[in-house]
């Protein structure tokens, strides 16, 4: 480990950040803007010190300022939010939250800490990530829009329209009405609107997942061809997770998603398990899409469902378990992702491309399994040993 540890809590317009040695003695800090001044000060700064490594908490929160560390050469190292509140529950300031705080717990988090990742420049995963990010602002825009237009075509049709309805149908639903009073015909005009803003967005939605494609696509990613996850939902995993050998294990991996239960065994009470309410849930949620969509076709992963059914458990156990399940399968493909772009069109791709939810790739003990123990292995992406 460096001789210098510069902690940097980052936020959208500004970052604080506090340079320690091995010994955990303050050397310097200070709060900085994002804009060219305020990082070329910081920078400055922080090059005062020759042997220093930056540690920045959250980088796919504080990707943009740690990514321009990376592109100027710095060495940055990525540390957990929940590692730095660890550290924060020892420190003298009795858990209060302040970002020179913060910046301290962060750099004292990632001084005792080993096998951090290293953050490395990622310019796709980046792209992923905006882009994605733009497909679910669109998403949520379309469902706003179509929540006021049922409204009023409740007012013009009785009984109002379908639930799923797309904007050619509601246009040829609002051409059977002629309302006379006034309105009805300002809900009209309206409706008519709203339907005209719907079909833009469905059009920037369709060129969102177009340039998704093509982008996942560079990647070699065949995460698509997993049942249940479309473009975005793969873009999600790629620009979330980044590195997946950065998790030592595919019940790290679940444990970090949310989808691993927790142990809840107690005395003459073994084998109990309750929901986990942690991990990312961003993740989280393009699995429970991803059981939803095998549930609703015949797939393996239905099939597995109906099983757990069988034996017992009630629907949201059943489907808990085949999200466990389906994080197997999303982990092992990724691995055999990674190894194929390591050994190229000639290496070994491990699991079939028809993997499923209960098939035996990837092979799995039971979906009941509870949070992992301390990883025993390192990640792939470069780290920095501690002394």
């Amino acid at each position: 480990m460096a001789r210098v540890i510069i902690g940097m809590d980052p936020h959208k317009r500004s970052a604080t950040i506090e340079i320690i040695n091995e010994r955990e003695k303050v050397l310097g800090q200070g709060r900085f803007g994002t804009d060219r001044d305020g990082y070329t000060a910081m920078l400055r700064l922080g090059r005062q010190h020759e042997d220093r490594v930056w540690a920045v908490e959250g980088c796919n929160g504080g990707q943009h300022i740690a990514q321009r560390l990376v592109a100027d050469g710095e060495t940055v190292l990525d540390v957990p939010a929940k590692l730095s509140a660890r550290a924060r529950l020892f420190d003298t300031s009795q858990g209060r939250k302040t970002d020179p705080g913060d910046a301290h717990c962060i750099a004292v988090a990632a001084l005792r800490a080993s096998g951090l990742r290293q953050v490395v420049v990622d310019d796709v995963t980046v792209a992923l990530q905006v882009l994605v990010d733009r497909r679910d602002e669109l998403g949520r825009a379309r469902s706003e829009v179509l929540s006021r237009l049922h409204q009023l075509l409740l007012e013009l049709v009785p009984g109002g329209a379908k639930q799923f309805l797309s904007a050619p149908q509601a246009r040829a639903l609002l051409n059977t009405v002629r309302p006379r009073d006034i309105v009805g015909r300002t809900c009209r005009q309206l409706a008519s609107e709203l339907i005209t803003e719907v079909a833009v967005i469905d059009k920037k939605i369709k060129t969102a997942n177009t340039q998704l494609t093509e982008l996942i696509a560079s990647t070699g990613s065949t995460l698509q061809q997993l049942n249940g996850i479309g473009p975005s939902g793969a873009a999600r995993l790629l620009g979330d997770i980044g590195d997946v050998g950065r998790f030592a294990s595919r019940d790290h991996f679940a444990s970090w998603n949310g989808t691993a239960p927790i142990d809840a065994s107690s005395g003459d009470h073994h084998c109990r398990h309750r929901l986990s309410r942690a991990g990312t849930r961003r993740i989280n949620r393009v699995l429970h899409i991803m059981a939803i969509v095998q549930l609703r076709n015949d797939t393996e992963g239905r099939t597995y469902y109906r099983r757990k059914l069988a034996a017992g458990k009630s629907p949201m156990e059943a489907t808990r378990a085949l999200k466990r399940r389906l994080s197997n399968v999303v982990y092992q493909r990724m691995i055999n992702d990674a190894q194929h772009a390591e050994t190229g069109p000639g290496g070994h791709m491990g699991a079939t491309l028809q993997s499923s939810a209960a098939s035996s790739i990837p092979t799995a003990s039971t979906s009941d399994k509870p949070l992992p123990g301390p990883a025993t292995t390192h990640s792939k992406t470069p780290t920095l040993a501690a002394s």
